[in-house]
């Protein structure tokens, strides 16, 4: 029997680093977390009564503390009583604690291997208080790269479990935990249903509706440009205007003129300037840079950029890849310079290493993000996907380059002036690579090389180009934008980025149009409300201090319930005086002269978590006056805009707010009519209708063929939104509309399976298709949302109920391919029907204990058969 357990948070990670253990080790995986505070009250629960017989000022003062202590239950800590927990263990990882219990009977210590971070830390504790902390002897092993030598090296030296580190981890969890359960009812209360808030998540979305108010409220003015074409010896050089910031726009009777007086003039080269520079090699990624990176040349968001680093990363293939430190190791920086040396060639390397050094406040202590093999380049990775060879690619360019030497090169300028008007030609040619033999710019590196030229001689002109442009508005962030701004203040830590972007997106509050951050209309209100009313909680500098005392506590120079006390009682006063009559600001609704089809009121513009709509002012009324009409609108933007140019060209075309001048959003009342609010809305009331013949961006319609009968189906407009509906009155066909404009594709209708019963609630299963493709959900939607993939056993025999169900689609025997696949792998694992977006298409993967074990299986359409692929073939 083995004498020690390692236990590791992924099952990649602990397949790696079992390979670098001897049989004295037994490596587990947690699967993450499995600890938390609980997401509701408990069951068994009951709000203490109060008496009849006391005072109306007795029964608010009970009522108080019974709110309290029921808020205190639902949330799992208590502020009021030193902060204590009521740690819960994750339902969902009930089987994986009871696995570990299994496999550290008999051992003799249990090495906690967890990721040397602050989460790792708080998982490596509640794995140590879940399986006893008494009842087994423990170390916490730390490394930063999954290689033998590190691996051996860490348990060589094994050490305790860092509880500073553990208390900044509960210290900012339970920051999080009371800010999400005090401060949502309000936004529920003040504003709208369904709506939250958090303490680094809310400041974020503040740096991204600044940015869009700034776009909002920008004019773009016009001015133009002017260039030159010269030739000497048929060879073309074009030259610009030469323009300082300081000059005023350059208005088009002035741009004409220049054109005038250039084809008047005789063209002479005034003056040649010759000048060597040099750039330097960036340093090797942090988690931040690397980010940013990967978002500008591979088009990775940021979420995505993690996953893959974090397989390279368990691999064995990089060092850990939540860091803020720069520097390298000097084992590192010798591999590096000795590949540089045998692989690129002396002249390639510089006379002393380069020395990267860590911000003041870096918050792991590791090092940068880099290869953990300088001689592994992208091709030798064989077994690893296409994202992670071009992610690892990036990771390697950058890590070696930064021990080269610097490019340069010979930039050239010259100066031809007309009549006080200069026009500049640039040119540069390398005179040294340096390292970007390794590593090219994401920008142009080199501009054009200017032919031999000499002062005071004459060039030829071909054409003189006037070009018409506007002034851009701010840039919208970028994913990678957005980190590199909450860097700079210090907002968040590497660890906490991809969650900060993933959250805001979650709750609605923004949407990615293009890669870029668009702040939607409840994000506005929520993050206008918040300032006015926590001005301290929104304020840039006070979130980054409290980040600051978060790091001090990791580090041991500051007690953590101190620093939770101090922000709790700030938290408290705001949250007070927001809750009065006259706290935070509601959420009014704007006036309009659009009449109710109930014909007694007119409708207002309302402003909800899922949107802008419409809603009779009658709503209000109470008996046979109240009317609960509303109409969804559609956005009438005719495009997003691509970028800053485009961004401008959609705020000359978009009306402007006949009240503060701020631009409007226009949205489709129906095919006539086109309501524009104002982007300030419903803290300004302006708002323009438009008459007209509209149409729904990018849909050409309006009648489709119905799927069902055949008839004609035409564009309605319903509670949520536009939907196809069948004209035949014998069929209630309906057919949603996508956000593109187009119709939602047609799916298999859902099959019943009622001996198929659930395995978390008290109902049965529906076998449905959706765009992700085949899945298993509780018949009892919305009551009970139980959702799971499919075995291939649990479909067998439904060939009939196949065929039924798909007698509307296109392709009939859509998915009869499936029963035919192999039920269990060669170890007698069951097969569970997966769905791969990028093909379209299902695939089998064999799972054990509800990990999968590699064995997958896919359909070759032309052959007409399942071909395994085994983990080891």
């Amino acid at each position: 029997m083995s004498k020690n357990l390692v236990i590791v948070e992924s099952p990649a990670k602990a397949k790696t680093i079992s390979k670098y253990l001897g049989s004295d080790f037994i490596v587990e995986s947690s699967v993450g977390h499995i600890r938390d505070l609980p997401k509701k009250a408990p069951a068994n629960s009951k709000r203490a009564s109060i008496p009849k017989d006391v005072s109306p000022e007795e029964k608010i003062r009970l009522k108080s503390i019974n709110d309290r202590n029921r808020l205190i239950r639902r949330m799992g800590i208590d502020p009021d009583n030193g902060w204590k927990a009521e740690w819960q263990i994750i339902p969902e990882k009930e089987k994986v604690i009871k696995s570990l219990r299994k496999a550290a009977k008999g051992v003799e210590r249990i090495y906690l291997a967890t990721d040397l971070d602050r989460e790792g830390e708080a998982i490596a504790w509640h794995l140590k208080e879940a399986l006893g902390p008494e009842k087994y002897e423990y170390s916490r092993v730390r490394f930063n790269q999954i290689t033998k030598t590190s691996i051996v090296d860490s348990f060589n030296d094994p050490k305790e479990i860092d509880l500073d580190l553990v208390k900044a981890y509960r210290a900012r969890r339970f920051l999080d935990k009371v800010i999400g359960f005090e401060l949502s009812p309000l936004l529920w209360k003040k504003i709208a249903r369904g709506l939250s808030a958090g303490r680094v998540q809310s400041v974020a979305l503040r740096i991204l509706d600044e940015r869009e108010r700034l776009i909002q409220e920008f004019i773009p003015e016009e001015f133009w440009e002017v260039s030159i074409s010269l030739s000497k010896d048929s060879l073309n050089i074009p030259f610009n205007l030469n323009r300082k910031k300081s000059d005023p726009l350059l208005k088009e009777v002035e741009a004409k003129n220049i054109g005038t007086l250039v084809r008047n003039s005789n063209l002479l080269i005034d003056e040649i300037v010759k000048k060597p520079i040099k750039t330097k090699p960036r340093p090797p990624f942090i988690t931040s840079t690397l980010q940013q990176a990967a978002s500008t040349r591979l088009s990775f968001n940021v979420k995505r950029t993690m996953r893959v680093a974090q397989k390279l990363y368990e691999g064995g293939y990089i060092t850990y890849m939540r860091t803020d430190a720069p520097s390298l190791s000097k084992e590192s920086i010798a591999d590096a310079r000795n590949f540089i040396n045998e692989k690129i060639g002396n002249k390639y390397l510089t006379s002393n290493p380069r020395i990267y050094s860590s911000t003041e406040n870096a918050q792991e202590a590791h090092e940068a993000i880099r290869p953990t093999n300088a001689y592994v380049t992208a091709d030798d990775l064989l077994s690893q996907s296409d994202e992670e060879k071009k992610l690892y690619q990036l990771i390697w360019q950058r890590y070696i380059a930064c021990q080269m030497p610097d490019a340069e090169y010979l930039s050239t300028s010259a100066k031809i002036n007309v009549d006080g008007y200069s026009f500049v030609a640039k040119g540069r040619e390398v005179v040294f690579d340096g390292y970007t033999k390794i590593h090219q710019s994401s920008k142009a590196e080199t501009d054009d090389i200017l032919p031999p030229l000499q002062e005071g001689e004459t060039l030829s002109l071909n054409e003189v180009n006037l070009d018409q442009k506007f002034t851009k508005p701010p840039s919208r962030y970028s994913e990678a934008a957005l980190v590199k701004e909450l860097e700079k203040k210090g907002i968040g830590r590497p660890s906490t980025y991809a969650n900060i972007i993933s959250t805001i997106q979650d709750r609605g509050y923004v949407e990615i149009q293009n890669r870029r951050f668009f702040v939607k209309k409840i994000g506005h209100i929520v993050t206008e409300r918040l300032i006015e009313s926590f001005d301290d909680i929104m304020d840039y500098e006070f979130t980054a201090n409290l980040e600051n005392n978060l790091d001090r506590v990791a580090r041991g120079e500051l007690d953590w319930r101190n620093v939770l006390d101090s922000f709790y009682k700030t938290f408290q006063d705001d949250l007070v005086s927001a809750s009065n009559e006259n706290g935070m600001r509601g959420n009014q609704p704007t006036p309009t002269d659009i009449e109710c089809i109930c014909g007694k009121t007119n409708m207002v513009i309302r402003n909800s978590s899922n949107g802008v709509f419409l809603g009779c002012s009658g709503y209000q009324n109470i008996g046979d006056d109240k009317c609960k009409e509303t109409l969804n609108l559609i956005s009438g933007d005719e495009a997003i805009s691509i970028d800053d140019n485009e961004e401008a060209t959609n705020l000359l075309i978009k009306k402007r707010c006949p009240k503060c001048d701020t631009s409007m959003d226009n949205y489709l009342v129906d095919e006539n009519r086109k309501l524009h609010v104002c982007g300030k809305s419903p803290d300004c009331s302006g708002y323009l209708i438009e008459d007209g013949q509209f149409k729904i961006k990018g849909y050409d319609g309006p009648t489709l063929e119905c799927h069902k009968c055949g008839a004609e189906m035409q564009l309605k407009t319903g509670r949520f939104g536009k939907y196809f509906a069948c004209m035949n009155d014998n069929c209630k066909a309906t057919r949603a509309l996508q956000r593109n404009g187009e119709p939602k594709p047609l799916t298999m209708e859902p099959i019943e399976l009622p001996d198929l019963k659930c395995l978390k609630c008290d109902d049965h299963y529906l076998l449905r298709d959706s765009m992700k493709g085949l899945f298993l959900a509780a018949s009892q939607y919305p009551k009970n949302r139980e959702t799971r993939a499919p075995s291939v056993e649990e479909i067998k025999g439904l060939k009939d109920q196949l065929l039924t169900a798909c007698r509307f689609l296109p392709n009939k025997e859509k998915h009869l391919y499936l029963l035919d696949a192999p039920e269990k792998d060669n170890e007698g694992n069951p097969y569970i029907i997966r769905y791969n977006r990028t093909d379209d298409t299902h695939y089998i993967a064999s799972e054990k204990d509800g990990k999968k074990t590699g064995n997958t299986a896919s359909y070759n359409e032309i052959k007409m058969v399942w071909q395994i692929k085994e983990k080891d073939a």
